[in-house]
């Protein structure tokens, strides 16, 4: 590849990680707005989370645009390709998260946050943290094009797995035994679902960005310690 071509190559890449990092701190906003709902029990400030998304999809076009532009233009090959498309499918996994976070912001927004405990607030802080954690470690990854970043953030996964399996538990007990509860514990329990899935699709970011540096995804079998998902139907 002639130097020019490959100074504006190099010059179209790091214009495509600025929008994925761009976008990358949207998404973070928004599981932001909804740990700090779940950490004040203003579900108010879930708003956010709600008004950030369009910003989140408006980048995701840009991200497929300049992909579809960088593949027409420059015709990458080997690694350079490898990076292009993972980029690509890192911004969907964003925009996969940001629904989520949207989703959990319309649903905690239907709830009286005075009905429902403290102990059940601060595992949804907890677990919203967590997945703000991971995020920004798979995208710190990216940035750094560090597979051990990466790797470190695809182990974590279980922890995700396993606080959601106990807040899950937990929402359960407490519908069993309040039953005025259960209409507030339901959609409850659909914000902690969608938390664990932002969850996986942060893991998914952390496959990608291990592809990206090494040639290959992860070895051994992806974490993982969800014991839900018989309990709601889903398979």
């Amino acid at each position: 590849m002639l130097l020019h071509t490959r100074t504006v190559f190099d010059a179209d890449l790091t214009e495509l990680a600025r929008l994925i990092a761009d976008m990358g701190a949207h998404v973070e906003g928004q599981i932001d707005s909804i740990a700090a709902a779940f950490a004040q029990g203003q579900f108010d400030r879930a708003q956010n989370a709600i008004h950030l998304d369009e910003k989140v999809d408006g980048l995701c076009l840009a991200i497929e645009a300049k992909t579809v532009e960088i593949i027409a233009r420059r015709q990458p090959m080997a690694i350079d390709l490898r990076e292009t498309i993972s980029s690509l499918q890192i911004s969907h996994d964003l925009e996969r998260i940001g629904h989520l976070a949207k989703n959990i912001g319309k649903r905690v927004m239907t709830i009286r946050p005075e009905g429902v405990p403290k102990e059940t607030l601060r595992g949804l802080e907890l677990l919203s943290g967590l997945v703000r954690k991971q995020l920004r470690g798979a995208i710190d990854g990216y940035m750094r094009r560090d597979a051990t970043i990466a790797l470190r953030v695809w182990n974590g996964d279980k922890e995700i797995d396993v606080l959601y399996n106990a807040q899950f538990q937990e929402a359960l007990a407490y519908m069993a035994q309040e039953s005025h509860s259960v209409p507030a514990y339901m959609q409850i329990l659909f914000c902690l679902k969608n938390l664990e899935r932002a969850g996986d699709h942060t893991t998914n970011i952390a496959e990608t960005v291990h592809y990206i540096v090494i040639g290959h995804l992860p070895e051994g079998q992806r974490p993982k310690c969800d014991t839900t998902r018989f309990e709601l139907g889903l398979m």
